[in-house]
């Protein structure tokens, strides 16, 4: 008999090979395969097993159910990307709103874009150090740095955190700002060719935390600092 389940929580390969392995330990399973960019597995057993014992032979981070039918989900396909996007449509909402509020009697443009800045590396720091131990893996998938220098990915978090500081405090503006094209720039590159290549991955810009698909959002998210990290080092 060939069942097939959704597999959530896989962030790379490792993970994917994590699943199968546990899978397959399973006494009554006769073949496994898992598939991380559609996040399904193909179970093949010689019994019944129970949603209870295949989600116990997993760890916790993993979480599998049966897989839904496509009939089913065929209404919601065009609207699944704009739900997976809404946290970071609502995030960059109060982001906007933050900035402006800090700013509205002054009416200073270089305000505006500090503060925004800061707010958005706090918040998206924040969302990263929720699972330190899975952003590196996310990362690592389409930022050129952090495939080369893994422990880029374990301290980019802190990176964010600082520049955030440093932003809204007004300290050291010229480094941040340059630290920000340099880190924001090499990220974009990453992003566009993911696009371009059409690969089916997650984006890990709010860390692991909230599943996000590698979209054109993701791209104009980093160009939009990228421009405003630009901008104020000429203006500057």
């Amino acid at each position: 008999m060939k069942h097939t389940y959704t597999i959530q929580g896989m962030t790379c390969n490792g993970c994917r090979t994590d699943v199968e392995n546990k899978l397959s330990q399973i006494g009554a399973v006769l073949n496994a395969e898992v598939n991380l960019d559609k996040e399904e597995a193909i179970i093949e057993t010689n019994k019944n097993i129970s949603m209870l014992e295949l989600q116990n032979s997993l760890p916790s981070k993993y979480t599998i159910t049966e897989k839904v039918s496509k009939i089913s989900t065929m209404s919601t396909d065009e609207k699944s990307e704009l739900q997976q996007l809404f946290p970071l449509f609502l995030i960059f909402g109060y982001i906007t709103v933050s900035a402006i509020l800090l700013n509205y009697k002054s009416q200073g443009l270089s305000g505006f874009m500090l503060d925004f800045m800061g707010l958005f590396y706090i918040v998206f720091s924040f969302f990263k150090l929720l699972d330190l131990k899975g952003f590196p893996a996310s990362f690592r998938m389409y930022d050129p740095i952090a495939k080369k220098i893994p422990l880029y990915g374990w301290i980019y978090p802190f990176i964010e955190l600082g520049l955030g500081l440093l932003f809204l405090m007004r300290v050291q503006i010229i480094p941040a700002l340059i630290i920000t094209i340099i880190i924001l720039g090499v990220t974009t590159i990453g992003v566009t060719k993911v696009l371009l290549d059409k690969k089916n991955i997650q984006c890990a810009c709010l860390g692991t935390a909230l599943k996000l698909p590698m979209t054109k959002a993701t791209f104009i998210e980093n160009s939009i600092m990228f421009v405003m990290a630009i901008s104020m080092l000429l203006v500057g």
